[in-house]
């Protein structure tokens, strides 16, 4: 999948939690990392952080809801259980996209979730942990990327091979502009 992802929390009761989903977005490619309204304790993140995800992207401690910046064209994802969101498995994930999760005794603040462009919920009987939930999230942007070959039919079947990559013409950034919202690339 072309693009990028950051991944972030909104309030924060366990700096090990944190540092755990860190640790699991470094593995998983991410592109910066962000609290909003938290206060991130690296040392004791860093227990759980055997990456050291901190040192090595970007981390953006937000004050609050409204200090919030995210890169142009970011979709902001919001992870919550509510009767509103898309469940996960059914979701199409934004070509570049940050997903934020609530604490672990609370939830997106109403604020947040106003910003949000799309809210996703895991299909759980019950709320899991912080650093499981982002990872599913990470895992089914992962595997929904049309990279990987398809499942076998049958347990320890073959599984489909991944068709090789046909490269289409090129397309000039002008062309690709104007298809996407021609007043923009006439400078309007």
């Amino acid at each position: 999948m072309r693009g990028y992802f950051g991944i972030g929390v909104e309030g924060l009761n366990k700096a090990m939690n944190a540092g755990s989903l860190f640790r699991t977005a470094h593995a998983f490619g991410a592109g910066f990392l962000f609290t909003v309204g938290a206060s991130y304790d690296r040392k004791k993140g860093g227990n759980a952080d055997t990456s050291d995800a901190v040192g090595s992207l970007p981390l953006y401690n937000f004050d609050s809801v409204g200090d919030m910046r995210l890169p142009e064209d970011c979709a902001l994802i919001g992870v919550e259980i509510t009767e509103e969101a898309n469940l996960l498995p059914s979701f199409r994930h934004p070509r570049c996209a940050a997903y934020v999760l609530g604490g672990e005794r609370g939830e997106l603040s109403k604020e947040l979730l106003g910003m949000c462009d799309d809210v996703v919920q895991i299909p759980t009987k019950f709320s899991v942990n912080l650093a499981i939930a982002g990872a599913i999230v990470m895992y089914d942007r992962l595997i929904s990327s049309g990279g990987f070959a398809g499942r076998p039919v049958v347990p320890g079947g073959p599984a489909e091979p991944l068709p090789a990559h046909e490269f289409g013409k090129p397309i000039s950034r002008r062309k690709r502009a104007m298809r996407n919202g021609g007043a923009k690339a006439r400078g309007e």
